[in-house]
């Protein structure tokens, strides 16, 4: 492109040139997929590009941020890895990159032998579209039409001083082609899976009947709708993302340091923090109950949440899976207090207000925090950073290292009982926890003791038996965060089989809705003659996750006639939320439980033999298609269903297991014994297939072999009382004091 030589008058003229030159980048960046144009400004509905003219700043701002780079067209500067005809292999599977005509493209093929560069029955794809940017690029390709899936292989993003610039596979072991996280099967498909935080106004379209998407977004990455909406009087009448923006400085004025204290507080009314909703939407591990998501939403209107439960978290909280952030923020003492995302956060570029310890002393002072007193480190040193000891870090997709919001305190006495991380040991490596222990209580007096609830907390998420009352309390103290409640409240089902109505009729009826979430989750576990009174005040709630949710429970039960209306929108709205994840195994096993609840059995195997067909290596899929056929007792199809599942997963200890129970109805118990024995051996840290394997054992008439594989598989699991009660039983059984004695002590 010519240089421009203007003089000063001629400054109008180079505005117009901008803005015409910006338009022309940005219709690759906000490109569409339809053919339709932008709508005009005096039209009511907006697309990204619309904002260009008027809003040359921020969208400056923007073309720094992530979010620009979400999703791009393949050209030579979108493009970061090197496809200059390189090859990468991960174990069996093989890729070829190159370019030809123009076009990005990859050769795949799976099982070739070790060290081996013969594509000869591989597939070659071309490259429709580049997948963020940085620490990794992904690159998406059609397998079908319509259906986008992301290549095995990424591109390191980083310098080749930290490790980068090179081709890697995002998973550690061997993927095989039969095997449910390979690149080709739903888990890894962008329209189901991806796209939506991806791209502006994602639709998906699946359409069940044919397996196919015809998915549309009105702008390539996320752009300026995504956050602010698309409507005339939600973009200019200030909405609360642009409230939250724009208010920063008279907002510092009401973060006051108190005369005594060392962190700043607010002082004014209370922030409208729900532009948040519309963070969290991408920033979480959540299930679509819409077919895409609108801007200025609630979040509990478009997803239903996954809430902090192992093995996502550790038993502390703290992330372990790739969960994203909503869960770690909400537990922490900064969302209680008001903070939201942008008090840290750069509303457009998205990068942190501040680097390093600048950002926390916003709030924090520096003489009390920013000092050797307190991080015990020296100045300017790693450990003297508030992230590192504040924020660990866990790294997902091999190279994505992502902080945890929920600013914990290190606990390394915690680490020693209940297997928690601490950033103590993440970075003095060769120290145990009891010397990183032993070091805190020398600079700071003994750990403050936890509340007999949140060891109960801990107790529970580390696997350990607790109490159904010990348990109840968790969900009743006010002085633990609420998703940390409502957590306890959905893991209820492990502490006990059977609830009453008035145990849940508090978090029913509670103001947050999270707890009511929560509660309608696990109110199956109250008798379905009590459920549905229990139940009906939320058909009607003010958030649809929670109203899918109570509907869930209510399938095939009496509804009263005044509730009919209601149930059947609430109805509707679960019925929405499983056709969007009816692309892979969950969502339609999940409409086949819900047309056997109704009655409907042709539907039912319609919906099984479904997840069986678009879902190959879901093993759910299998074992609720074999169930179906055993209670119609046709036992020859679940012979058949199961083995089909035991031969395209045959690490499956839930196969296994429900293949064993099948050969215990056809009274083989040597063959049940056998395949029980497989499942405890796949799956070794389930206490239910111990419990199995054992008794079947006992039930071929040798009950001393039983005691002595039972003893073996003990230290294996954490909650072992009911292993522990069969133990005692069969050692009474077999006349064995000594035995009864060994498994009393575990007690």
């Amino acid at each position: 492109m010519r240089l421009l030589v203007l003089c000063v008058v001629c400054v109008p003229l180079l505005l117009s040139i901008q803005l015409i030159i910006t338009s022309l980048f940005l219709g690759q960046v906000f490109a569409t997929q339809s053919s339709e144009h932008s709508l005009p400004l005096t039209q009511k509905t907006f697309t990204s590009t619309d904002c260009i003219g008027c809003h040359q700043a921020q969208t400056d701002d923007w073309h720094k941020s992530d979010h620009a780079k979400a999703m791009s067209l393949p050209n030579e500067r979108n493009v970061l890895a090197n496809f200059s005809q390189q090859y990468a292999r991960h174990f069996s599977q093989l890729a070829y990159f190159f370019t030809e005509n123009g076009q990005f493209k990859a050769t795949i093929k799976d099982n070739e032998v070790a060290n081996g560069r013969n594509l000869e029955g591989g597939e070659t794809f071309t490259v429709i579209y580049t997948f963020g940017h940085y620490p990794l690029q992904q690159y998406l390709v059609e397998t079908d039409p319509g259906r986008l899936q992301v290549l095995p292989f990424a591109w390191d993003a980083r310098t080749k001083e930290e490790g980068g610039q090179r081709w890697y596979h995002i998973y550690t072991e061997d993927i095989k082609a039969e095997d449910r996280l390979h690149w080709r099967q739903p888990l890894q498909n962008w329209n189901g899976m991806c796209a939506d935080c991806h791209s502006d106004e994602l639709k998906r379209n699946y359409q069940q009947d044919t397996n196919k998407f015809t998915s549309t977004f009105t702008g390539i990455n996320v752009g300026c709708v995504s956050c602010h909406g698309t409507k005339n009087n939600e973009i200019h009448a200030l909405d609360a993302t642009d409230k939250a923006a724009s208010s920063g400085l008279y907002e510092q004025v009401l973060w006051k340091l108190e005369p005594g204290d060392k962190t700043v507080s607010w002082s004014g009314p209370a922030r409208d923090n729900t532009f948040m909703d519309g963070c969290f939407a991408c920033h979480s591990l959540r299930s679509p109950l819409t077919d895409g998501f609108a801007a200025n939403t609630p979040f509990l209107d478009n997803f239903s949440p996954q809430l902090i439960t192992p093995p996502l978290y550790h038993p502390d909280g703290q992330i372990k899976e790739e969960v994203y952030v909503y869960g770690s923020f909400l537990q922490s003492k900064m969302y209680e207090q008001g903070v939201n995302c942008l008090d840290c956060h750069d509303p457009h570029t998205m990068k942190i207000k501040v680097e390093g310890n600048g950002l926390c002393l916003q709030c924090h002072t520096a003489q009390s925090f920013d000092t050797p007193k307190h991080h015990k480190h020296p100045v300017n040193t790693a450990g003297a950073q508030c992230v590192n000891c504040h924020m660990p870090s866990e790294t997902y997709m091999g190279v994505d290292a992502r902080r945890d919001h929920s600013f914990k305190i290190p606990r390394p006495d915690l680490s020693e009982s209940f297997n928690t991380p601490n950033a103590c040991i993440a970075c003095h490596k060769d120290e145990s926890n009891q010397w990183a222990a032993a070091a805190l209580e020398k600079w700071n007096g003994a750990p403050k003791d936890l509340s007999q609830t949140r060891q109960t907390l801990l107790k529970l998420r580390h696997g350990q038996a607790v109490s159904l009352q010990t348990h109840l309390l968790i969900g009743h103290d006010s002085s633990i965060d609420t998703i940390t409640r409502a957590s306890a409240i959905e893991m209820l089902n492990r502490s006990t089989d059977h609830l009453l109505p008035t145990q849940l009729t508090s978090f029913i009826n509670h103001e947050e809705a999270l707890i009511r979430l929560a509660a309608a989750r696990v109110a199956n576990l109250v008798p379905a003659q009590e459920r549905t009174s229990l139940l009906q005040p939320l058909l009607n709630d003010a958030v649809r996750a929670v109203r899918t949710a109570a509907v869930q429970q209510l399938v095939s039960l009496d509804i009263a006639q005044a509730d009919i209306n209601v149930y059947a929108a609430a109805f509707k709205e679960m019925l929405t939320a499983n056709e969007n994840v009816a692309w892979r195994g969950e969502g339609r096993v999940n409409q086949g439980n819900i047309a056997l609840q109704e009655g409907d059995q042709i539907g039912a195997e319609i919906a099984y033999e479904g997840a069986v067909n678009i879902d190959p290596y879901f093993p759910v899929g299998y074992m609720n298609l074999a169930d179906f056929y055993r209670a119609k007792q046709r036992e020859d199809l679940v012979s058949e269903v199961l083995k089909k599942g035991l031969e395209n997963l045959p690490l499956s200890a839930d196969i296994a297991y429900s293949y064993g129970l099948h050969m215990v109805r056809q009274k083989n118990l040597p063959q049940a014994i056998q395949y029980f024995s497989k499942s405890v051996s796949l799956d070794p840290a389930n206490p239910q297939l111990a419990y199995t394997y054992a008794l079947a054992i006992d039930g071929s008439g040798d009950t001393r072999a039983a005691i002595k594989a039972l003893k073996t598989l003990m230290p294996n699991y954490q909650n072992k009382q009911q292993l522990v009660e069969l133990g005692m039983y069969l050692s009474q059984k077999a006349a064995n004091r000594r035995d009864f004695d060994w498994f009393q002590q575990l007690q």
